[in-house]
């Protein structure tokens, strides 16, 4: 559609009452986790993501009023600034040619949780048993939802918000999972295993709480170290050519909760920004495959991209709970969709070597979102309205415009 897609102009084009979309989106009990789960099940049958990554981040959309659930005040990085916004966390799993949504949840501020936020719970229709939980919190029952379908990935990667919550970081290395966390600029490491020593209270007990006898560095200080050993890293093909960084890894050590770990701390220096990770890899894995997997985490960002842009994500317009999680549901359906005539076209037409040689190039670009849409277009072309239709719309509109204020008069003003 060019025109929003939003559920009107959707029920306009498919031939369906406004009614009975908003009816399908906001109240009809079909499962939107279920639908999720199918999807992922068909996800776990390709063999071209046994190398995939799991990544991890949030997107927010602007909107005009405090009433659809978990809207609230809080920071839209699109918008770069905090503003009226719904944040969804999501769960994206990419390779170097496919990437696609594979799971994401609500967040719901903490002031929806306050007794006097009772009724606009009540209006979205948020869950009972839904308590406040931070991005981390929602995070981790995500991954263990993929991990036990056993859908194959090697490693999850995740930015600061997530990468500093050393209990999450805990969680995935108790379950064996390999993440790469990126961490803020201070998060403080010890460069060997710190000694925790039990002080005795003034009564002569020994106190419960340790104190740390090694002295922590900021990963920022690190950096000019002269024992670094730098290698320049080839990541990827980009529209500027090839993309290559700066890359230095060391071991360090890590406390939460009275439990010492040790990490790798991977550094990446890229036109002047720097970028600092934690992840509890295998010590014998190469700088070059620390890199590699930390690296993915663009590929979620084209993927929250192209959910907006061409799958009309940031065009949803409902308020209760069910509503978002439906549309979670399509437009992952809808994500894997293209991900799978991806793969499917990359199979079947293989590439031409001779256009390597043509274009002067190393790798072929594969078939993007808007290209399918574009052929969808089509093969499958949207109905065009007769004049007499086009005229019988805009007298629905109409008729729905005076109705509507009709109701508001009868009804009097809102309080």
């Amino acid at each position: 559609m060019k025109t929003k897609r939003n559920m009107a102009n959707i029920g306009r084009n498919t031939a369906v009452k406004p009614q009975n979309m908003h009816h399908f989106m906001s109240n009809s009990p079909w499962s939107g986790p279920n639908l999720i789960a199918a999807i992922q099940d068909k996800v776990s049958n390709r063999a071209e993501f046994e190398a995939a990554m799991l990544i991890v981040d949030e997107s927010a959309d602007e909107k005009g009023g405090e009433w659809s659930a978990g809207a609230g005040r809080q920071h839209n990085g699109r918008l770069g600034k905090i503003e009226m916004s719904q944040v969804g966390v999501f769960l994206s799993l990419a390779t170097p040619t496919a990437n696609t949504w594979i799971d994401g949840e609500l967040f719901i501020p903490e002031a929806w949780f306050e007794p006097e936020a009772a009724d606009r719970r009540q209006k979205a229709e948020i869950p009972p048993e839904r308590t406040f939980q931070t991005k981390p919190e929602l995070v981790w029952p995500m991954i263990q939802r993929v991990w036990d379908k056993g859908l194959p990935f090697q490693a999850v990667a995740m930015d600061t918000l997530y990468g500093r919550s050393r209990k999450l970081r805990a969680q995935l290395d108790e379950a064996g999972i390999e993440y790469y966390a990126d961490v803020p600029a201070d998060t403080q490491v010890y460069l060997c295993q710190p000694h925790l020593v039990y002080p005795k209270t003034k009564r002569g007990k020994r106190s419960k709480r340790p104190k740390i006898a090694t002295r922590p560095y900021e990963v920022r200080a690190l950096c000019d170290s002269q024992h670094l050993r730098w290698q320049q890293i080839t990541l990827r093909p980009s529209e500027r050519g090839v993309l290559t960084a700066e890359f230095t890894c060391l071991p360090v050590w890590t406390l939460y909760n009275q439990t010492v770990r040790r990490e790798w701390l991977l550094i990446r220096l890229d036109e002047k920004r720097i970028t600092y990770t934690l992840s509890n890899a295998a010590w014998n894995t190469p700088l070059t495959t620390l890199a590699w997997r930390k690296s993915h985490r663009y590929f979620i960002e084209r993927s929250n991209q192209d959910a907006k842009s061409e799958l009309g994500w940031d065009e949803f317009q409902a308020i209760k709970y069910r509503a978002w999680q439906h549309q979670l549901a399509l437009t992952i359906l809808a994500s894997w969709f293209i991900t799978e005539t991806q793969l499917d076209w990359a199979v079947r037409y293989q590439h031409d070597p001779h256009l390597l040689a043509q274009y002067e190039i190393d790798v072929l670009p594969v078939l993007s979102v808007a290209n399918i849409r574009e052929l969808l277009r089509a093969a499958m072309p949207l109905p065009q309205l007769s004049p007499i239709e086009a005229a019988l719309l805009v007298i629905e509109h109409l008729d729905n415009r005076i109705r509507s204020r009709k109701s508001r008069l009868r009804n009097g003003p809102s309080p």
